[in-house]
């Protein structure tokens, strides 16, 4: 009897609850509907709304991460290095300095601006694969032309989203850099993959034969007025100097800038001979960013050794390595690179400038000869980040005066390679 009114009891609830309460006498409460228990397992398995798991980042440690892929289909071998500027994706991507390498971006959302025609450093993207913690949702800037995803897909460049950027980061700072393997390739087993990891290396490898151009070519175009801040640039006579630029990977960028404070550049393959490059008439030569190890490009120290002396010379990132190799230096591989905008470098003056820079190499200060000053020196690790000549009229700086992206602190080193050649000019004209 009394198991018999319990479940009366638990019926009633039950239909109370459903159903809710009675409505008082008067009242013209509306019926709220009944809730069925039953669930449609058919109807519960469709698809998700949101993409899967498809890649894998998979490093030569062993570390296997997973996330969504963006961009191109594939698998893909380089060297992961990390950057943590917080703008400038689209510079950094078409930069080809980064050839051979995969960026993992330490800004957590990365492709909310797009991409935009103007603001390419090459005519292609070059970085091996991109790694971001988040892939932006939405497009919103007035000067995007295209999404991110379908950029990189016509580049066929592979993205991977959704990834722990910060343990990596970490990773890189504790290991040093890590050959990885990108992958959306299912077929593959992690242990393969790491096996590829390991046998793949950047260490001597010449890069810059990859990236250089095929045949000579003029450049003119000065940066634009609306983004122009330089007055010694605005003030400048345009084409009164001839620059010839070895393109090691040269950006778009340094030659606007050079533009922009008055010369005309002729630029040449990396392996142009000496001979044919000083027969040109340059007022100064510009050895460029590059990607790579130095020490793997030996034609292109030797044509250094033969045009030290003859006109002023700069040197940029890689050309700062080639022409310290000219000098009589060695260079030597950083644990984990300068990739960023916001490193901090001492110069002769005890000025200190926040730089934009990018490489994995660096010039042993000890190993060059008493003529050569270090000039510039980074303030995180004691690096030597620029070099000066005097009696060979050389100067160098291991980062990017450019600055695309990053601030422009280091714009007057334009400047005073622009002042080395109108003094040389005047002396020749004695």
């Amino acid at each position: 009897m009394a198991a018999a009114m319990s479940a009366t009891r638990a019926t009633a609830l039950t239909s109370r609850r459903v159903q809710g309460p009675k409505p008082c006498a008067g009242s013209t409460r509306r019926a709220r509907p009944v809730r069925s228990a039953v669930v449609d397992v058919k109807s519960a398995a469709v698809e998700k709304p949101w993409k899967t798991h498809d890649c894998r980042l998979v490093l030569e440690d062993g570390s296997v991460w997973s996330g969504r892929s963006f961009g191109a289909k594939g698998t893909a071998v380089g060297e992961v290095v990390f950057n943590t500027s917080l703008t400038g994706y689209q510079e950094i991507l078409t930069d080809p300095s980064y050839a051979g390498q995969f960026v993992l971006f330490t800004c957590p959302e990365i492709g909310n601006v797009g991409i935009n025609l103007e603001d390419m450093e090459s005519t292609q993207a070059h970085m091996g694969a991109m790694l971001v913690r988040h892939l932006s949702l939405n497009v919103s800037n007035y000067r995007s032309a295209m999404s991110l995803p379908e950029y990189l897909e016509q580049q066929n460049v592979i993205g991977i989203s959704e990834i722990d950027t910060r343990a990596i980061t970490r990773r890189l700072r504790d290991t040093g850099c890590l050959n990885g393997i990108i992958t959306t390739d299912a077929s593959k087993s992690d242990e393969e993959l790491v096996a590829m990891a390991k046998d793949w290396t950047i260490v001597g490898k010449d890069m810059i034969s990859e990236v250089t151009c095929a045949e000579p070519y003029e450049w003119s175009d000065p940066t634009g007025e609306e983004w122009e801040w330089a007055a010694e640039a605005k003030a400048s006579t345009k084409g009164s100097l001839h620059v010839v630029a070895y393109d090691f990977g040269v950006k778009h960028n340094i030659m606007r800038r050079l533009a922009s404070f008055g010369c005309r550049i002729t630029v040449v393959p990396a392996s142009m001979p000496a001979a044919e490059v000083m027969a040109m008439d340059p007022d100064g030569i510009l050895f460029s960013n590059g990607p790579g190890d130095p020490s793997a490009v030996p034609y292109a120290v030797e044509n250094a050794k033969a045009i030290l002396g003859e006109v002023p010379v700069f040197g940029i990132c890689m050309g700062h390595q080639v022409l310290g190799q000219a000098f009589g230096g060695e260079t030597f591989k950083l644990k984990f690179g300068h990739h960023g905008g916001n490193h901090p470098v001492r110069g002769p003056s005890g000025r200190v400038e926040i730089s934009s820079q990018n490489h994995n190499f660096a010039v042993k200060p000890d190993s060059l000869p008493k003529e050569v000053e270090v000039s510039h020196i980074n303030l995180n690790d004691g690096t030597c980040a620029g070099m000066v000549y005097p009696a060979m009229r050389a100067m160098t700086i291991q980062y990017h005066p450019e600055a695309s992206p990053g601030p422009h602190d280091s714009d007057p080193c334009f400047e005073d390679f622009v002042a080395m050649m109108k003094a040389a000019k005047r002396e020749k004209a004695i």
